[in-house]
C-alpha cells in the first residue's frame, strides 16, 4: 500500500473544481469513478468546514480488492496495534468478540475505491491523513459508516462499511494513528501534555472525518448533494467511547450510533484498575489468585437461579448483590495447578496489552476471612478516607482477575502486581512522565487513589471523560443510539453504562418523573445489560448471549430507514447448555425473570435497579 506525503499546496478545492469533471451517470461503474480527478472534484471547497483546508492534489484514488479477513485503507495497521474492534485481549473469562464493535473485514473479491487525502488545520500547519473506501456504484445504499477503535487507537481499517452498502472511513488523527497508539503521543515530554492530540483522539478527528467523508460520498456518486445520506457508528470499549463522544460533540452527523462497554469517565476508569492492588497493599494480605477465582465461580453458582432459570448465566447481579453473602464462601476449598497466566486490563497500550504476565505455583487452601474482606472492597467500589463514594466497581460475578497478585519465587510468597492499564495512566496521565507503569503502590492510601481520579478528571475533562449527558443535537435531528454493556464486564464496569443512561435521562427529562422520563427516551435512546457477557465479548465463566455485529447493524439501520425500533435486542448463545438458543434482550431498567427454561418476562424491578444507583460524593462537581 502506498504510504503518504507531506503536502504543502496552496491549491484550493473550489479552483480545481472548475477544471474538473466528474460523473453524474447513475450507470456509472466503480473504474470510471474511482480516478483523482472524480474525487478532486467532489471534496468541499475550502471554507465549507470552519479552520480545514484540504489539499486536492494529495489525493490517490485506486480500484481495490479486499482479501479475506483483511482490510483495505492506504495505511496498513501495525501488527502489534490492540485490535480495531475495541475488544481486549482475552483472558481466562473474557472471548473477544472482533464483530462486536465495527465490521474490520470484507469479503474476499469485493471491489472498492481506495481514496487517500490530506488536510490541515488553518494556521497550525498540522497535517491530517485520511483514507476513504468507497463500494461499487451497485453495492452502494446511500451509507456512509464509522467504525470505532480500541485502547488507545482509533480505526485505521476503511472497510467496514462495505458490509452494509456504505462508504467509510478513517483517520490518523494528525499524530500518525495509523502506526503509533495515542498514549505513546500524549506527551510531548515529560510534564507537557500535546494537547492537539489529546483533541483530536478525544473526538475531533473522527468528527471532521464524517464531515469530509459524508461531503465527498453523494459528490463521488454523481449524486445530487442534498440526498440522505444514513450515517452510522458501531464501536465497542474505546470504540464505545469514541461513539459516545460523536453524538455528543458532532450530534448532528449521525443517524445511527451504537456503543459497547463505552471507556468513558477515563479517570475513574484507568484508575479503578490500579485499586485492586492498593487494597491489597493496604490490607497487606494478597489473596491467592486461585482464591479469588474461587470465590467468583462460587458466587457464579449461588446466584445463577436468581433469575428463575439455573444455566450457569447470573442475569440480575442485583439480586446477587442483594440477597447474597460473600462471606458465606468462607471455609470452601479450592485447587489450582501450577500455571501461567495474566491479570486482565483495558487493553489500551500496545506494549504489554494491560495485563501482567506473571508463573504461579501450585495452589491449595480454604477461602478466609481475609480473602472475603479483599473482594467485598473492590467489589463494593472508590472512597476516600472520608467514606466518601469516588467511583463504583466491577459487578458482584465479574471475574477480578486485575487483583491477581505476583508470586515471588524468592520469598515463596505473594505480592503486588499492578496492571499496567491503570498504572501507565497515573504514569503519563496524571503524573505527566512517559513511563509504562507504576514501580509499586507503596504508601498509596485510598485518598491518594482518589487524588489521581480528580487530576485525570479535571485535567481532561474536555477530551477524555466523554460523559456529557446533554445529547439535545443528537435527539433533535432524529439520532438513534443502541447501547449494550456486558453484565459482567471485568474491565469496564457495567454500572459506568448505567450511571451515564441515569445522568443523560435526568439532564433531558428533568420535569418528568423516572417512569415518563424512560418512556420518552426509549424512542430514541435504548440501553441493555447483556447477561453474563464480558467484555465486548462473551464469557467463558457465564455461558450467556451477545449480539452480534450483523445483528445489531440490521436493527439500527431498520429502527433508522423503516422507523422499526427495537423492542429488545437480539442476541445468541453461542456455548453451555443452551447453545444456540437466541433471545430478545430487556431493554433497561426492566430485567429478566424467567418463568421457565424456556421463556423470560422482561420485569420492572424498582428494588434491583436502585442497586444501579451511584452518587460519587467525593467530588464537589458532578460526575455524569
Amino acid at each position: 500500500m502506498p504510504s503518504f506525503q507531506q503536502f504543502t499546496r496552496a491549491a484550493s478545492v473550489a479552483s480545481m473544481a472548475t477544471v474538473l469533471t466528474r460523473s453524474t451517470n447513475s450507470s456509472a461503474s466503480l473504474d470510471s469513478l474511482c480516478t483523482v480527478a472524480n474525487v478532486q472534484a467532489a471534496l468541499p471547497p475550502n471554507g465549507t468546514f470552519l479552520g480545514i483546508q484540504i489539499y486536492p492534489d494529495s489525493v490517490t484514488a485506486s480500484v481495490t480488492t479486499a482479501s479475506s479477513g483483511m482490510g483495505g485503507g492506504a495505511m496498513a495497521k501495525r501488527a502489534d496495534a490492540p485490535p480495531s474492534s475495541g475488544s481486549d485481549n482475552s483472558t481466562s473469562s473474557s472471548t473477544s468478540d472482533s464483530s462486536t464493535s465495527s465490521d474490520s473485514s470484507t469479503s474476499s473479491g469485493t471491489s472498492y475505491c481506495n481514496v487517500t487525502l490530506s488536510y490541515t488545520h488553518s494556521g497550525r500547519g498540522d497535517t491530517v491523513n485520511l483514507v476513504y473506501a468507497f463500494p461499487s456504484p451497485d453495492d452502494y445504499e446511500s451509507r456512509f459508516y464509522v467504525g470505532g477503535g480500541g485502547g488507545y487507537s482509533l480505526n485505521a481499517d476503511a472497510t467496514g462499511g462495505l458490509t452494509y452498502g456504505a462508504a467509510s472511513g478513517v483517520t490518523d488523527g494528525g499524530y500518525d494513528a495509523f502506526n503509533y497508539s495515542y498514549d505513546e503521543k500524549a506527551l510531548l515530554a515529560n510534564g507537557t501534555v500535546d494537547w492537539q492530540a489529546a483533541h483530536m483522539f478525544g473526538y475531533q478527528a473522527l468528527g471532521e472525518m464524517t464531515q469530509i467523508g459524508k461531503y465527498i460520498t453523494p459528490n463521488f456518486y454523481g449524486v445530487d448533494n442534498t440526498t440522505k445520506v444514513y450515517t452510522y457508528y458501531s464501536g465497542c470499549s474505546d470504540g464505545g467511547r469514541e461513539g459516545m463522544s460523536q453524538i455528543q460533540r458532532y450530534g448532528s452527523e449521525y443517524d445511527g450510533v451504537i456503543t459497547g462497554a463505552p471507556a468513558f469517565r477515563f479517570a475513574h476508569q484507568q484508575v479503578l484498575h490500579v485499586y485492586p492492588a492498593v487494597v491489597e497493599s493496604v490490607q497487606n494480605y494478597f489473596p491467592p489468585p486461585c482464591a479469588i477465582a474461587k470465590i467468583v465461580n462460587a458466587t457464579i453458582e449461588a446466584c445463577d437461579s436468581f433469575d428463575g432459570r439455573s444455566d450457569g448465566v447470573v442475569s440480575r447481579t442485583d439480586l446477587c448483590q442483594l440477597n447474597f453473602d460473600l462471606s458465606s464462601i468462607i471455609g470452601e476449598s479450592y485447587y489450582c495447578a501450577a500455571s501461567s497466566g495474566s491479570s486482565l486490563g483495558f487493553g489500551f497500550s500496545k506494549r504489554a496489552e494491560g495485563s501482567t504476565a506473571s508463573t504461579t505455583p501450585e495452589q491449595n487452601g480454604t477461602i478466609t476471612a481475609e480473602d472475603i474482606a479483599v473482594v467485598q472492597q473492590i467489589y463494593d467500589g472508590i472512597y476516600n478516607s472520608a467514606g466518601e463514594q469516588a467511583y463504583l466497581s466491577w459487578q458482584i460475578t465479574a471475574d477480578i482477575s486485575d487483583a491477581d497478585p505476583t508470586y515471588n519465587n524468592e520469598t515463596e510468597s505473594w505480592g503486588v502486581s499492578i496492571p499496567s492499564t491503570g498504572g501507565l495512566y497515573v504514569r503519563k496521565f496524571v503524573e505527566l512522565l512517559d513511563l509504562d507503569n507504576l514501580d509499586n503502590v507503596d504508601g498509596v492510601t485510598y485518598d491518594t487513589v482518589v487524588e489521581w481520579i480528580q487530576t485525570g478528571f479535571e485535567r481532561f475533562y474536555d477530551t477524555l471523560q466523554t460523559t456529557f449527558p446533554d445529547l439535545t443535537e443528537f435527539q433533535s435531528n432524529g439520532g438513534k443510539l443502541i447501547h449494550y454493556h456486558g453484565e459482567s464486564d471485568p474491565s469496564i464496569p457495567a454500572g459506568s453504562s448505567v450511571h451515564y443512561w441515569n445522568s443523560v435521562r435526568d439532564w433531558m427529562y428533568p420535569n418528568m418523573t423516572a417512569t415518563e422520563a424512560e418512556e420518552q427516551m426509549k424512542e430514541w435512546y435504548q440501553f441493555y445489560l447483556v447477561p453474563g457477557a464480558a467484555h465486548c465479548g462473551t464469557n467463558s465463566l457465564q455461558p450467556g448471549p451477545y449480539p452480534s455485529a450483523s445483528s445489531l447493524m440490521n436493527q439500527i439501520i431498520d429502527w433508522i430507514e423503516n422507523g422499526d425500533a427495537p423492542t429488545g435486542l437480539n442476541a445468541t448463545v453461542s456455548s453451555g447448555d443452551y447453545s444456540g438458543e437466541t433471545q430478545e434482550l430487556c431493554m433497561f431498567p426492566t430485567r429478566p425473570h424467567w418463568t421457565s427454561n424456556s421463556t423470560f418476562d422482561c420485569v420492572t424491578d424498582a428494588t434491583g435497579v436502585a442497586t444501579w444507583d451511584q452518587t460519587f460524593t467525593a467530588f464537589k462537581q458532578a460526575v455524569y
